[in-house]
């Protein structure tokens, strides 16, 4: 029995055997089978790559370079401009200063002029005022001198007009 079973294991090897066989033949059919179609899509992978994505490809490189070099010039175009507003901005606080530098130039001078024109006026006013007090003292002098040169004569009337004059009546007062 065992030598019966020996040869049946050996003919289902051998039927293994050609069954493998059979079946590496059938895949090396197919792929046989399977190369011009493996040709056809290469060659039309290599039709596209060169029709389709290599122009695609192409034009969208263009494209990127031309975003870029927009996006490039744009940012120069904004620094210029930064620049142009930093400068109209250093412009117009240089001419603030200037004018008011200008303001306060024109106010001083007339600060001056009010002031030399005040002390003008005080001066003026202090030599009007000396020459009233001169006048005053001459006068006072004048009126002393005259009232000095008077009051002899004066007191002599008075004197008289006291004299001559008759008594007041007094009510209730004996004549």
């Amino acid at each position: 029995m065992i030598r019966e079973a020996q040869p049946v294991q050996k003919q289902e090897q051998q039927g293994n055997k050609s069954s493998a066989m059979a079946i590496l033949h059938q895949l090396g059919e197919l792929f046989l089978g399977a190369v011009p179609t493996i040709i056809v899509v290469l060659l039309f992978y290599f039709f596209l790559k060169w029709a389709f994505f290599t122009p695609i490809q192409k034009a969208m490189a263009e494209r990127a370079a031309l975003i870029e070099g927009a996006r490039a010039e744009a940012a120069a175009v904004e620094a210029q401009a930064k620049q142009e507003m930093d400068a109209y901005h250093e412009a117009m606080r240089k001419a603030r200063a200037q004018i008011f530098a200008e303001q306060e130039a024109a106010r001083q001078a007339v600060l001056d002029e009010r002031a030399r024109l005040l002390q003008a006026m005080r001066s003026r006013v202090q030599d009007d005022v000396t020459a009233a007090k001169k006048r005053i003292a001459t006068e006072m002098d004048s009126a002393r001198a005259e009232i000095e040169r008077e009051s002899p004569a004066l007191a002599l009337q008075i004197a008289r007009a006291i004299l001559q004059a008759p008594a007041p009546v007094r009510e209730g007062a004996p004549q």
